[in-house]
């Protein structure tokens, strides 16, 4: 991947700090900086969530740095944003349900942890910090397509975190005159996703049961809807952000493709992928689920340049072939 370049300029002369490096997003970004020479690409992950096979092709980069710490941890923080040019925030606790479950510890990641960034990255006089926001934000508005100013109540504790992310991001342009910019993905997907564990994301559950021609569980009647987005225009967003000069306050954008897709339409592309047909179980719909999501993308087009390259069709096709070449 990655065969297109989504920056101008030298990336020799930066740094650049990944929190959450080892994770699905964060390894794509890595494996983005240091294809095209980025002069250091430091990542700190404690591994809770991500792993150390995602980060083996880079050990031996000697631009390529490993903090192993956690962002809940204030003096890692520091330690990691030390002499960083620019930061990309990826690290957090996913998943709707996790937080449901054990909403303590998604908030002292997801607020605690990133307020610890924050700082850390404003003590150390970065150039911009982008960090990974989230569609969730938009809770219980039923507007189609979601657009960046019209948000509603949060409807899980995973919402309420990535909410307060904004808000603190914004207070901090406000007081102290550090910019961030926000990316609310949409349903991020892609190679080197986990399909294994508790909270695994819908398109690695799939792919699973179809490598395997095993039968799938969709939650709900399989009409619920996404705009299921390419983790390669995931990258192309944060690369662009990161550059995108002239930006005086915090800002957030949708980061997505701008299409609709219901889970048996995906269940029926990926099975296609797979040359295989077979017919879900369907189980009870999740809570804390919305029942449909689709970006309005214009604001990401007109203030960072985002050009999502890769369709859901197609990043399914490729992402299939990622998980039967890697034996998953």
């Amino acid at each position: 991947m990655y065969d297109v370049a989504f920056h101008t300029g030298d990336l020799s002369r930066s740094s650049f700090l990944v929190t959450g490096g080892a994770g699905f997003i964060g390894s794509n970004i890595v494996e983005y900086l240091l294809k095209y020479g980025a002069a250091r690409v430091r990542v700190l992950d404690n591994f809770s969530t991500g792993s150390k096979n995602n980060l083996s092709a880079f050990t031996d980069n000697p631009a390529f740095e490993l903090i192993e710490g956690d962002i809940r941890d204030a003096a890692a923080c520091r330690q990691a944003a030390e002499g960083i040019d620019y930061v990309t925030h990826q690290a957090a606790l996913g998943s709707v349900p996790r937080s449901i479950n054990d909403p303590i510890t998604t908030n002292e990641v997801n607020i605690s942890g990133f307020l610890n960034v924050l700082v850390a990255a404003r003590d150390a006089r970065v150039k911009r910090m982008v960090y990974a926001a989230s569609s969730s934000t938009y809770g219980d508005h039923p507007g189609l397509p979601k657009q960046e100013d019209l948000i509603g109540n949060p409807l899980s504790p995973y919402a309420v975190t990535k909410y307060v992310n904004e808000l603190y991001a914004n207070v901090f342009s406000k007081v102290y005159d550090f910019h961030t910019i926000g990316l609310r993905y949409f349903n991020v997907f892609g190679p080197r996703q986990n399909p294994k564990g508790a909270y695994a994301a819908v398109i690695p559950l799939f792919m699973d049961a179809a490598i395997h021609k095993s039968t799938p569980v969709i939650n709900g009647d399989g009409e619920t809807s996404r705009d299921f987005t390419f983790v390669e225009n995931a990258v192309q967003a944060n690369i662009k952000a990161m550059f995108r000069e002239n930006i005086d306050h915090s800002e957030v954008v949708n980061i997505a493709f701008g299409e609709r897709t219901t889970l048996n339409q995906l269940w029926e592309m990926i099975c296609k992928c797979a040359a295989v047909e077979i017919k879900p179980d369907y189980g009870v719909e999740r809570k804390g689920d919305v029942r449909h999501s689709l970006a309005d993308i214009s604001k990401a087009k007109q203030l960072i340049g985002y050009d999502p390259r890769v369709s859901v069709a197609d990043g399914l096709v490729l992402t299939y072939e990622w998980f039967g070449g890697n034996g998953i």
